[in-house]
């Protein structure tokens, strides 16, 4: 599912990537029947590959709703791994819980109701991939926030860069200088910037679901 590639393109990924598991087949439709939007499976399948690539043994997610990215995640993480959810409502994190257990392994996972930057604060770093699917206006203070506690060579994702609460003209014309159209375009342009101008960071735009923005901490010698 993509919000910003041409049918030909969704065609295409939908005919190359594997088929996602009943589960999350499942979890896709029960956040459909909720109007409840998820990353999709194309993002999923590619969120799942940037956690495999990083050999990440430790994921946060700021903002997890149900649980359907970590599900793609989980695919990633050895038995003796750990992922960490959040997500202001508790019955969300209730709905997670019911369907992450379902997923075969020992990962240790957290879920953690209430602001994720409190939940962040009780958790030691370092993580190798952290995920941002929360309040948009707050998305440049969490990479300020987990820049710290990122691990060398660690990955932050960000989702909704073009689509979903903002529209890509009008985070296009915010980075242009225009006045933002609205408080979730602002937030993601500064997000945008604060990425892109990091002389620490590597970071790509990724056009699957509604826009993903890849930030990759470089590595420094001897790391």
């Amino acid at each position: 599912m993509s919000l910003v590639l041409d049918d030909a393109v969704e065609s295409f990924l939908a005919a190359a990537n594997p088929d996602p598991s009943p589960l999350l087949d499942e979890m896709a439709a029960h956040g459909d029947a909720r109007d409840f939007p998820t990353v999709g499976p194309d993002a999923g399948q590619f969120l799942r590959f940037v956690a495999t690539v990083a050999r990440a043994d430790r994921i946060f997610e700021f903002g997890s709703g149900f649980g359907y990215s970590a599900a793609w995640f989980l695919g990633a993480l050895p038995d003796d791994g750990e992922i960490v959810l959040t997500d202001y409502d508790s019955e969300n994190l209730a709905e997670a819980r019911e369907f992450l257990a379902r997923v075969d392994g020992d990962t240790e996972i957290h879920y953690e109701a209430g602001d994720a930057f409190d939940a962040f604060e009780s958790h030691d770093g370092p993580f190798d991939v952290v995920f941002l699917d929360h309040d948009k206006e707050r998305y440049a203070e969490a990479f300020d926030r987990v820049v710290a506690d990122l691990a060398p060579g660690g990955v932050v994702v960000a989702d909704n860069m073009m689509a979903g609460p903002v529209e890509t003209e009008d985070v296009t014309a915010a980075l242009a200088g225009d006045d933002p159209a609205n408080d979730a375009t602002a937030g993601v342009a500064e997000y945008v910037e604060r990425v892109r101008d990091h002389p620490d960071f590597e970071t790509s735009f990724v056009p699957l679901g509604e826009g993903l923005a890849v930030s990759t901490r470089k590595r420094t010698a001897g790391e």
